[in-house]
C-alpha cells in the first residue's frame, strides 16, 4: 500500500511543535530532529501564522495546556486552512477535551506528559505518514477528476459485473453514484455481440483494440474503442483477483479524420505506384518511338523524287509517331514529378495540341458503379490563336498537367455531363501592374461554398469520395504556379459552376530572344570518332546512321562492359553517346567508370526515362525520342562545354543539362 502511492516508510515529514514551555520544545526536537524537519513555536497565535506560511506541515504536536487557548481550540482554528494531523500533549488528566477533540477529528492520538520516547516517536511517524497517504489519494482524485473532465477522449470504468464507476461520456457526466449504469448502455450504436466480444478479448488478454463504424446525424463515422484491465493483483487476504473479476478502463475516441487521411494516403500510394508503373512502360515506349521516328527519317532521305505516295505515308507515320512521343511525355510527366524548367511558352498552341487528349479525357468518366455519366463536351472557342498573346515563363509540361487536372476536376463535378470551356487572354492585376496571360477552365458543375473554396488548395484536402481523389491535385497546381511567379484563383458558387484561372508572367525577353536566335548561324560540328552505348539494338542502329550521315566515325557497343574495355584498350574517342539505363552495368556506373580511365571524355548520356537522381551532377542529358537535328544540338553543347579541348563551335540549342544554371 504504502509503495503503491509512491511513498517511502522513512521519508522526511515537516511537523510543528507548540508549546508554551521552552524546555519541552527543546526536548522534542532533540527526540524528532534526527527524522523530521521542525517548526516549533510558543504561542498559538504565531504557530497559526507560521502554518498559514507553511502549508506543506504533516503533523501539530501541540501542548494541551497553554495561557490564551488551548491546544484542542488551536487545532479547531487550524483545521480551517490546514489538512495536517494532530497529536495532544496533556501533563494532566484532561479526558473532556481530549475525548470531544478525538470525537471532532481534530487529533489522531494524545500522549501524556513525561512521555515514552519510543512511543512518541511511533505515533508521531505513523500519522505523519497518514497524512502524506492522505494527501496522495486527494492528488490522485484530483488528477483522475481532471482527467475525466478535460480528455478528449470518451473514458469509462466498469467493474466485473459492467457497471460504471467513473465516466465521462452518457448522459450527466461523471455520473450519480446513487444511480446504476451500466457500461453497456453508454454504446448504444454497438452491437450486443461486439461489445461482448470486446469485454471477452479484453478478459483473456488484458488488452483489446476495436474500430466500429457507426452512423450519427446522417454520416458515417469510425470510433476507435481500447479496453484494457486495471492491474489489481491480490485481494486484502493475499489471493490474486482473476482477470474476470478485475475492473476494466474503455477509451473512446472519433478516428473519423484519421481514417480518411489514411484512406487518401493509401490512394497517394496507389497513384504513386501508377507512376512509377507508367515511368517505366514510358521508358520501353521512348526506344520503340526513337527507333521508328528515326527509321522513318532515314527512310525519308532514301525516297526518290517521284516517289510522292511513298513521302506522304512516311510523313504520316513521322507525324503519328511525334503524336506518341508526346503522348508518352506526359506519361513520364505523371509517372516522374519533376522541377519546373522555366521556358518560354506559347500559350495557345500547347492548349490547342492538347484537345485530342482532353476531349478523351472528358469523355471517360464512369460512376461508382460502371455505368457512364452524362456526356460531357470541350469548348475551346475562348482560347487566342497563335501570335496574338505575349509568351508566359512557364514549364510546358507541368502546364499541361495542371490544364488536364483541372478538366479532370470540371468533369467530376458535372456528373450528368455538361461543357467545359477554356479560354486565354492577357490581363492586368493591377492598372499599374504586369501584364498577364490568364487561362480560364470553367465548369457548369455543382460549385462550392466560400468555405470549401478556401480550402482545395490544401494538400490531402478533397470534396471527392474516399478513394475518388487525393486531393494533391490542385496544391501541386498552386505550388507550380508559384514556382512560375504565378497565381490561381477561383469563382465558385453552389449551383452555379466553378472558373479556375491561372495567371502565368509574360516573358517579357521573348521577342528579343527570338530575333537573336534567327540570326544565329546553324551549329557545325566538324567529323569526331563518337562510340554509341545503347542496349536497344534498334536504337543503336537508327543513332549510328544520324551520326554516320553527319560524316562521323561511329564505333558502338552493347553495353557498358564493352564500351569501358574499348577505352581501357586504348581506342580514342572524341564523345561518348551513352544510355542511362541499361541491365548489369547502368549508364550512370559506366560514365563513371569512363570518367577515372578517360577524365577529358565528354558523355551525353540519353534515355526515355532520365531520373535527375541517377545522373552524375553536371551531366547532358538528350531525352528520347530524339531526330537527327536534336541529336546534332545535343553534341555541339556536350562538345562545347568548357574544359572539353575540341575545335571552337558555334552555340547550339541545349540538351538538358542537369545540375547547371
Amino acid at each position: 500500500m504504502r509503495e503503491h502511492f509512491g511513498y517511502e516508510p522513512n521519508e522526511r515529514s515537516r511537523i510543528l511543535l507548540l508549546d508554551d514551555e521552552a524546555e519541552i520544545l527543546v526536548a522534542l526536537t532533540d527526540l524528532l530532529e534526527d527524522e523530521f524537519d521542525i517548526l516549533i513555536s510558543t504561542d498559538p497565535v504565531e504557530a497559526l501564522e507560521t502554518l498559514r506560511r507553511t502549508p506543506d506541515v504533516a503533523v501539530i504536536v501541540s501542548d494541551q495546556r497553554m495561557p490564551g487557548m488551548t491546544g484542542d481550540q488551536f487545532l479547531h482554528h487550524a483545521r480551517a486552512f490546514s489538512d495536517a494531523h494532530g497529536i495532544l500533549l496533556t501533563g494532566y488528566a484532561d479526558l473532556a477535551a481530549v475525548v470531544a477533540a478525538l470525537n471532532q477529528g481534530r487529533i489522531r492520538f494524545y500522549a501524556h506528559k513525561p512521555w515514552d520516547s519510543d512511543a512518541l516517536r511511533a505515533m508521531i511517524r505513523e500519522v505523519a505518514y497518514n497524512c502524506r497517504v492522505e494527501r496522495a489519494l486527494l492528488t490522485e482524485r484530483a488528477l483522475l477528476r481532471g482527467l475525466m473532465e478535460a480528455s478528449p477522449l470518451g473514458l469509462s470504468f466498469s467493474d466485473a459485473n459492467g457497471r460504471c464507476i467513473r465516466r465521462n461520456i452518457g448522459p450527466e457526466r461523471g455520473g450519480d453514484a446513487r444511480v446504476t449504469v451500466h457500461e453497456r448502455d453508454l454504446f448504444p450504436h454497438v452491437s450486443d455481440e461486439t461489445y461482448r466480444e470486446m469485454c471477452r478479448r479484453t478478459v483473456e488478454n488484458g488488452h483489446y483494440e476495436h474500430l466500429c463504424e457507426i452512423e450519427r446525424g446522417g454520416s458515417r463515422r469510425w470510433q476507435e474503442f481500447t479496453r484494457s484491465t486495471l492491474p489489481w493483483p491480490r485481494r486484502p487476504d493475499g489471493e490474486i483477483v482473476p482477470s474476470a473479476e478485475r475492473w476494466q478502463v474503455c477509451m473512446v475516441r472519433d478516428v473519423t479524420e484519421r481514417m480518411a487521411l489514411e484512406a487518401r494516403l493509401r490512394q497517394d500510394d496507389k497513384m504513386r505506384a501508377l507512376g512509377t508503373l507508367s515511368g517505366g512502360i514510358a521508358h520501353d515506349f521512348n526506344n520503340l518511338l526513337t527507333a521508328i521516328i528515326g527509321s522513318l527519317e532515314l527512310l525519308a532521305d532514301m525516297v526518290p523524287p517521284e516517289g510522292v505516295m511513298a513521302a506522304r505515308l512516311l510523313e504520316n507515320a513521322s507525324e503519328a509517331a511525334k503524336r506518341g512521343t508526346l503522348l508518352t511525355r506526359r506519361l513520364l510527366e505523371f509517372g516522374r514529378p519533376k522541377s519546373s524548367a522555366l521556358q518560354p511558352v506559347a500559350v495557345g498552341p500547347l492548349i490547342r495540341g492538347m484537345e485530342d487528349l482532353l476531349v478523351q479525357s472528358l469523355n471517360r468518366h464512369m460512376t461508382e458503379d460502371g455505368r457512364p455519366t452524362g456526356r460531357c463536351t470541350l469548348d475551346m472557342s475562348g482560347v487566342a490563336e497563335n501570335g496574338t498573346l505575349p509568351m508566359v515563363m512557364s514549364d510546358p509540361g507541368q502546364l499541361e498537367m495542371a490544364l488536364l487536372n483541372l478538366c479532370i476536376n470540371a468533369r467530376d463535378a458535372m456528373p450528368q455531363g455538361g461543357s467545359v470551356a477554356i479560354s486565354s487572354r492577357a490581363e492586368r492585376a493591377a492598372p499599374d501592374g504586369p501584364v498577364n496571360v490568364v487561362i480560364t477552365v470553367a465548369d457548369q458543375g455543382c460549385g462550392m461554398s466560400a468555405d470549401t473554396a478556401a480550402r482545395i488548395f490544401e494538400p490531402f484536402f478533397t470534396t471527392k469520395g474516399i478513394g475518388s481523389g487525393t486531393g494533391l491535385g490542385l496544391s501541386t497546381i498552386y505550388s507550380f504556379l508559384r514556382r512560375c511567379n504565378g497565381d490561381v484563383r477561383v469563382d465558385s458558387r453552389p449551383g452555379e459552376g466553378t472558373r479556375m484561372s491561372l495567371w502565368l508572367p509574360v516573358c517579357e525577353s521573348c521577342r528579343a530572344l527570338d530575333a537573336v536566335s534567327e540570326t544565329v548561324p546553324r551549329a557545325v560540328l566538324p567529323p569526331c570518332r563518337i562510340l554509341v552505348v545503347d542496349d536497344e539494338d534498334s536504337v543503336r542502329l537508327v543513332t549510328e546512321h544520324f551520326l554516320r550521315q553527319d560524316g562521323h566515325d561511329v564505333v558502338t557497343a552493347r553495353d557498358g562492359a564493352e564500351a569501358l574495355a574499348l577505352v581501357e584498350n586504348g581506342e580514342r574517342f572524341d564523345l561518348v553517346v551513352l544510355d542511362l539505363m541499361m541491365p548489369g552495368m547502368s549508364g550512370r556506373e559506366c560514365g563513371e567508370a569512363l570518367a577515372r580511365v578517360a577524365p577529358s571524355l565528354p558523355v551525353l548520356y540519353v534515355s526515355g526515362y532520365a531520373d535527375p537522381g541517377s545522373l552524375p551532377g553536371d551531366a547532358f542529358v538528350l531525352d528520347k525520342p530524339f531526330t537527327p537535328q536534336t541529336l546534332r544540338a545535343a553534341l555541339v553543347e556536350t562538345l562545347s562545354a568548357p574544359g572539353r579541348g575540341t575545335p571552337h563551335m558555334a552555340a547550339a540549342s541545349s540538351p538538358a543539362r542537369i545540375g547547371a544554371g
